[in-house]
């Protein structure tokens, strides 16, 4: 094999099993063919099915005319991109990556144009707003299997419906954990007074707006919000412990944290998409970074044609079934989410709920990669008292400044 393993690579990822799958008679006469498939490790673990392995499995077995060899690599969403952009000729034919990578992937030439076929495949099967969180240049990249984003967890025993859909009227109630120095969470409630990142989120040109009053009211809120007993800062782990020991009834995070939630609350378990909050006397809807997971092919495989129609498969609704019976992974084929079972889960209404109604999609440009650091700084700085009422103006601009700088 021309691939080689550079040591970046094997210091990155964990290559977990080889194995060849297909029918006797494929292996008598069918093509040979080696495929290197990357995936997050849960998606390989015998605790969680197997999903990964099942599915290759399944999809060698629909295709006998090829005799194929599986190697798995343990690597997430972000980890995948970093090693294909850096080194594609070392690495997988085929990965799974979170869709703000997708410029940094395309700049290394990294990341193959699904098209033809394929493409109207993935198009008669996905929603207008998922399809546009992989397109760049008007070319698809990547066949979609979930969409990501967060939104609210909380106890029904201590939250009315009616409760849930304020923020300030939940902390009259119970405590409430954030991700207050997490830079995908806080910018939430910037956006929701009316802050912008680069126009529409295309436009680098554009810049972001993250200064003048509007921003400087909401940096005044956030530091009354932090000073609210009920507030508290969801870090390393706390907020699942809050929830478990019955300290916190409320969390913002997304579907990856559903199970342990489940299993702590039970059928007090509610979820929803982001609420609104109060903002001088109005109310202001938080709005919560939202894109999408998807399968990739590397345009250096070996075998394009088998790994273009092995990430079709992958991202088919017969995987995403398997994804959402094994993992609770919310698909996104429009197909599923219209089926009882599916369309019936409050997790997956939450999450839809959430990307079609209170996110924006989340900025891929270059210039985005400049937004996190200020942001989290200033989540940072609220926390530690540095940011008051007193500094609140010159501080959001200096984030602002900073946010439409290349220097950070």
């Amino acid at each position: 094999m021309k691939r080689r393993m550079s040591l970046l690579l094997a210091g990155a990822l964990a290559v977990s099993v080889l194995g060849g799958c297909g029918s006797q008679d494929s292996s008598e006469t069918g093509e040979k063919v080696r495929l290197m498939v990357w995936s997050p490790s849960e998606d390989q673990s015998k605790n969680s099915g197997e999903w990964l392995q099942t599915c290759c499995e399944n999809f060698a077995k629909q295709h006998p005319e090829w005799d194929i060899t599986f190697v798995y690599g343990v690597a997430d969403e972000a980890t995948a991109a970093d090693a294909i952009a850096q080194d594609p000729e070392a690495g997988a034919d085929v990965f799974m990556f979170a869709n703000d990578t997708l410029t940094r992937m395309t700049d290394a030439d990294a990341l193959a144009k699904i098209g033809g076929k394929y493409r109207e495949q993935v198009e008669s099967t996905n929603s207008h707003e998922v399809l546009n969180s992989l397109i760049k240049d008007d070319n698809l990249y990547g066949v979609p299997f979930t969409t990501n984003t967060w939104y609210m967890f909380y106890d029904k025993s201590v939250f009315s419906e009616e409760d849930v859909q304020n923020l300030d009227t939940m902390l009259e109630k119970g405590k409430v954990s954030f991700p207050f120095t997490n830079s995908w969470y806080l910018p939430a409630f910037y956006l929701g007074n009316g802050c912008t990142l680069f126009g529409d989120g295309t436009d680098e040109s554009a810049g972001v707006d993250f200064g003048g009053e509007n921003a400087v009211e909401v940096t005044n809120y956030l530091i009354d919000l932090i000073n609210n007993p009920n507030f508290t800062v969801d870090a390393d782990g706390s907020g699942i412990a809050g929830i478990r020991d019955g300290s916190i009834s409320a969390m913002f995070t997304g579907s990856w944290d559903a199970a342990a939630i489940r299993e702590a609350l039970g059928e007090n378990m509610g979820v929803r998409s982001l609420p609104a909050y109060t903002l001088n006397g109005e109310e202001k809807q938080m709005l919560a970074y939202a894109g999408s997971k998807a399968i990739g092919v590397n345009p250096q495989s070996d075998y394009p044609v088998q790994a273009v129609e092995l990430a079709i498969y992958l991202g088919s609704a017969e995987a995403q079934q398997l994804h959402y019976d094994l993992r609770s992974v919310v698909p996104c084929n429009t197909e599923l989410l219209s089926s009882g079972e599916i369309a019936s889960d409050e997790l997956v209404k939450a999450q839809n709920d959430t990307f079609n109604n209170t996110s924006i999609l989340q900025p891929f440009v270059a210039q985005m990669n400049n937004c996190w650091t200020p942001v989290e700084n200033m989540g940072k700085g609220i926390r530690n008292g540095s940011i008051t009422h007193d500094n609140a103006g010159e501080q959001t601009e200096a984030m602002n400044d900073a946010m439409n700088s290349n220097g950070i």
